[in-house]
């Protein structure tokens, strides 16, 4: 993995995350924020990596879910401690709403590409988890985003996205989607080409790679 994050760091970090360590953990990434390490650098290869390994841990029956839990609020924590340095972007015109479906109570991985898109200067509407189809609609029709991504953490809860989705595109049939999250590690994101125009997102850098392809054709359209 290509990161500035020496491993050193990272593994320490994720012990103290494993061990429900706060206050080691947010030494850490205040320390690397001293240091001049780039926000979205601890996001990619400190934050979104030790979920993906703390996850691993759970699914293999190596942690209980009492410590994912944990894992979970001492990053809500340490992300509310960095978007406060969202503020001082400048931001632009684009608008995106990043809901997690109904029934999907999993909100990080939402709350971390809502972060993304406000990183780049856009203006982000996070609506959170177990966000029903219907207020979604009610949300898209007052803010009018030029686009929406939707997040879905576990497998059986992708019929909920395809019924969503269903829904969606009756009410809007243009707009541009994103979708991701790790439901989809198992597959099923070829189920998403019959909602097109969409787009299925693997992870943080690929949704950093595509927001600064979709800027860049924007300007060469628009400007």
């Amino acid at each position: 993995m290509d990161t500035h994050i020496p491993p050193n760091i990272y593994q320490a970090y994720l012990t103290a995350l494993i061990a429900g360590d706060r206050i080691t953990c947010t030494d850490i990434v205040q320390d690397l924020r001293t240091s001049g390490t780039d926000i979205k650098e601890i996001y990619l290869h400190l934050i979104q990596r030790s979920l993906y390994d703390v996850g691993d841990l759970w699914e293999h029956h190596r942690i209980s879910v009492a410590v994912e839990h944990l894992a979970s609020a001492i990053t809500e924590r340490l992300l509310s401690i960095l978007e406060t340095e969202m503020f001082s972007i400048p931001h632009k015109t684009h608008t995106v709403i990043v809901a997690c479906i109904a029934d999907e109570f999993h909100q990080i991985g939402g709350r971390m590409v809502s972060d993304m898109f406000e990183f780049q200067g856009w203006n982000s509407h996070f609506l959170g988890a177990n966000t029903p189809v219907r207020d979604l609609i009610s949300m898209m029709q007052r803010k009018k985003p030029d686009l929406i991504a939707l997040s879905v953490s576990v497998y059986f809860n992708i019929p909920h996205l395809l019924s969503a989705l269903t829904i969606i595109r009756t009410q809007f049939p243009s707009i541009q989607i994103l979708a991701g999250g790790q439901a989809f590690r198992w597959g099923g994101e070829g189920l998403l080409e019959r909602y097109q125009p969409i787009k299925y997102i693997r992870d943080l850098d690929e949704l950093e790679s595509w927001i600064e392809t979709y800027e860049r054709e924007y300007r060469e359209v628009y400007q």
